[in-house]
């Protein structure tokens, strides 16, 4: 099998990488550098560092909905899962698609919990060994996510760039871009940033589409090229069926509960409703792009066929097409979006490891005592140092497909015990480790059994996964059962904050508000007591903002749904 070598295009050529280009990526990595820096001027404290100082309007909680949860694996990994499989692999990336309205039940959680990092949560919940065993978690997640980005930055980049820049050569170039002004400017320079930088995604998203159907003869020209199957929506043949769906949604909506940087998603806007609206709407932005990466793939396929080419690894799709088809300026542009994807991600999980390091660890074992200059300097300077750890794990890996799988499978096992935690009230400490646990040992049992070899990222597959899952719940519920409750005292208040409405503006004399008097009860806290009557009084009045904004979403499930399906009917 042959590879494709030069610029080896059916119809524009661009030989080199052009001056325009440079030029292009110049002034983004300026401008957005520069934005970043000036934004330092607004962090004042620790709070602000880490947290924004919880003052983020929707709209720049959108964005960060969207421009933190999109990588730059995700539409290299998705890009090539389609070229590969056709447009049924889309349930890579969507695989959150249909839990995503829960995003809207869930987002509440972390801001009423009134804490930094989802490690102190986990403490209020279950102590601090428990908190300790999430960071160390944790981190590992942060090293393991932006290894696996900034190796999809680096596949699409060096492969556009006519292997101007090696692959990890860009990921070292990468690094030093947003630790700039993340290093000084903490979520605030992310986010807003992020904002600025949601728009450069979309643009990637979209840009190769006309020109890619121009030299294929268009979705007639694409038709007539590609297997049927390739036009497919779903595909249980492809390995992507119902069974497969399923367990990549269990992934995604119990995942999503423990990923680290949750509470600065869903709890540093001004209200409960911006950090919903964010989280949720963020996410079905991405829904929406997912479109067009996987669009993209189809017509990678059929570009490669046609001009006799293949492509050694599936995951240089994105690059190829962007080397074959962008003209000077618009390649320069393309990669400039890369660098915003993998910049708006990686700058974010800076700052949040940092805070892991500094509230879970620095501030619980090292200085239980610090000043805040204290605090704010060792958030810095840790985050420094395990995005340093992110740049080793993506030289490791290979396959960024399954580096993103194995991330998002890793924290839906901790989501045993984070998810676990706020819907059963009689969930403790025992039954969480000893939960987590089982389904670590089991699926690297069940893939080693599968595979003959133990690897740290196995190719993902939904039997081993479903199994996992099932037997690390069952062992946390028999185990909380047999064994003693956490301090009634403890629970009672955890469960207190969950019940109480968080909004600035609606405490009165110190004293946060029943969330039910207001409507805004959460309908997924302590699933058991569904059971009581009392639980029913008033129903449609106390979960009124669960409901409206629950159902709302379903209706964005529907509509995204029904457009990819309408597209691959095009003729």
């Amino acid at each position: 099998m042959s590879t494709f070598s030069g610029r080896d295009k059916p119809g524009i050529m661009q030989e080199s990488f052009h001056w325009l280009d440079t030029l292009v990526v110049l002034v983004y990595f300026l401008g957005i550098t520069g934005y970043g820096v000036w934004l330092t001027k607004r962090v004042k404290n620790s709070d602000g560092y880490f947290r924004g100082n919880r003052s983020f309007n929707k709209w720049i909680m959108i964005a960060q909905g969207f421009g933190a949860g999109t990588h730059s694996e995700n539409f290299v990994a998705q890009t090539g899962a389609s070229f590969q499989s056709g447009f049924a692999a889309i349930w890579y990336q969507w695989k959150n698609m249909v839990i995503t309205p829960f995003y809207w039940l869930i987002a509440p959680w972390y801001r009423r919990s009134e804490r930094t990092t989802v490690g102190e949560i986990v403490e209020d919940r279950y102590g601090k060994g428990m908190a300790l065993f999430y960071t160390v978690f944790a981190i590992l997640f942060f090293i393991f996510a932006q290894g696996a980005m900034l190796k999809g930055a680096g596949k699409v980049i060096s492969v556009a760039t006519s292997n101007l820049v090696s692959t990890d050569g860009v990921v070292y170039g990468m690094t030093i871009a947003f630790i700039i002004y993340s290093f000084f400017g903490g979520l605030v320079s992310s986010a807003y940033a992020t904002f600025i930088q949601g728009f450069m995604i979309i643009v990637l998203s979209i840009m190769l589409i006309p020109l890619g159907l121009k030299d294929v003869g268009g979705v007639t020209g694409m038709r007539e090229i590609l297997p049927a199957n390739f036009f497919n929506l779903f595909s249980p043949e492809l390995g992507i069926g119902t069974f497969t769906i399923l367990m990549l949604a269990l992934n995604g909506v119990i995942g999503i509960t423990a990923q680290p940087h949750m509470v600065s998603m869903c709890a540093t806007g001004k209200t409960e409703r911006d950090g919903r609206i964010g989280q949720t709407y963020g996410s079905f932005v991405k829904r929406t792009v997912t479109i067009g990466w996987a669009f993209t793939g189809l017509i990678v396929a059929a570009l490669v066929i046609k001009s006799g080419q293949n492509l050694s690894d599936p995951e240089m799709a994105f690059g190829y097409a962007t080397r074959v088809l962008l003209f000077p300026g618009l390649t320069g542009l393309m990669i400039a979006s890369i660098l915003a994807a993998n910049m708006s991600s990686a700058s974010n999980f800076m700052v949040n490891s940092g805070a892991l390091f500094t509230k879970n660890i620095y501030e619980e074992f090292i200085n239980k005592s610090p000043t805040d200059k204290q605090l704010l300097w060792v958030g810095r300077i840790s985050s420094l140092g395990l995005t340093f750890l992110g740049v080793l794990f993506a030289i490791y890996i290979k396959s960024v497909l399954y580096a993103f799988l194995f991330v998002e499978t890793i924290a839906a096992f901790m989501g045993i015990m984070v998810f676990s935690g706020i819907v059963w009230k009689r969930a403790n400490r025992y039954g969480a480790i000893t939960g987590v646990t089982a389904a670590f040992i089991l699926y690297y049992y069940l893939n080693f059994l599968d595979t003959g070899t133990l690897e740290i990222v196995y190719k993902w597959k939904p039997e081993p996964f479903g199994w996992a899952m099932l037997v690390g719940f069952v062992v946390l519920v028999v185990v909380s059962l047999l064994t003693k409750p956490e301090p009634k005292e403890k629970t009672d208040s955890f469960f207190d904050k969950m019940l109480r409405l968080s909004d600035e503006d609606r405490i009165r004399n110190g004293q946060k508000p029943l969330a039910a008097e207001l409507g805004h009860d959460l309908l997924l806290l302590d699933l058991p007591s569904w059971f009581k009557a009392e639980r029913w009084k008033g129903f449609t009045k106390r979960y009124r903002e669960d409901l409206v904004g629950f159902l709302l979403a379903w209706l964005f499930v529907s509509g995204l749904i029904f457009l990819a399906w309408a597209i691959i009917q095009l003729q």
